[in-house]
């Protein structure tokens, strides 16, 4: 019997990167990185802008179905959410029941990653059927009301003609 000696055995391959191809990565990686940034940066300043937007959107929602249902319409604008509930009939100073957003939920306007947003003087806007925005149910006292959205033009309301700007 023969036995089996080294020189008919194959020789182990070396595993690794080379020191070239590490550098070669990591220059790969910068140059995304140099490019990419400023992208991501643009689409997340672009967040402030969509949720103002949504708000907005939510706000004149509100003024229109005051009108056009000819009930009181209850907006309360929170840090990542904007919820209108509506009077279940005329004359009602409260609202009971909430009014669906586009997909369904309950929130009329929502994102979980909304800048900060307050509402000054705090509290919810009532939008009569007259198209007034009060700090009330029963509309004695017109509100102006300033929306701030971190990074964003604020929205104002005029209480008496009901405008959103």
């Amino acid at each position: 019997m023969c036995a089996k000696s080294s020189e008919h055995l194959p020789k182990p391959s070396a595993r690794g990167f080379t020191m070239v191809e590490l550098i070669l990565v990591m220059v790969m990686l910068g140059v995304m990185a140099i490019v990419l940034l400023p992208r991501m940066n643009a689409a997340a300043s672009m967040g402030g802008v969509a949720w103002r937007e949504q708000v907005l959107s939510a706000l004149r929602e509100a003024h229109s179905l005051a009108q056009a249902h000819r009930r009181l319409v209850c907006v309360n604008v929170g840090g990542s959410a904007v919820t209108l509930t509506i009077a279940s009939q005329f004359g009602d100073t409260g609202c009971a029941q909430p009014w669906l957003g586009p997909d369904r939920d309950s929130r009329y306007a929502h994102t979980p990653h909304a800048p900060a947003t307050s509402v000054s003087p705090a509290g919810p806007l009532y939008f009569q059927p007259s198209g007034r925005i009060t700090s009330d149910g029963a509309g004695a006292s017109a509100l102006n009301a300033s929306i701030a959205i971190a990074g964003e033009e604020a929205i104002t309301t005029v209480g008496e003609t009901g405008a959103l700007q």
